[in-house]
């Protein structure tokens, strides 16, 4: 699990801010929000397509 070696070396003593933790933790594994950081990719379906795509990026 990624989370086990991430928190090797978290301590929380009061029981309060430990149940707020847990709940924190489980709250955003239940509903994870993902946006791409970069707009979608083009498919490109022709030749023609290609073409153009690739004559804007030089330009």
């Amino acid at each position: 699990m990624a989370t086990s070696s991430i928190l090797t070396n978290v301590v929380i003593g009061d029981p309060k801010k430990a149940e707020a933790f847990v709940d924190a933790l489980e709250k955003s594994s239940q509903d994870p929000v993902w946006k791409p950081s970069a707009p979608s990719i083009p498919i490109l379906d022709s030749v023609e397509e290609l073409r153009r795509f690739l004559g804007r990026k030089r330009n």
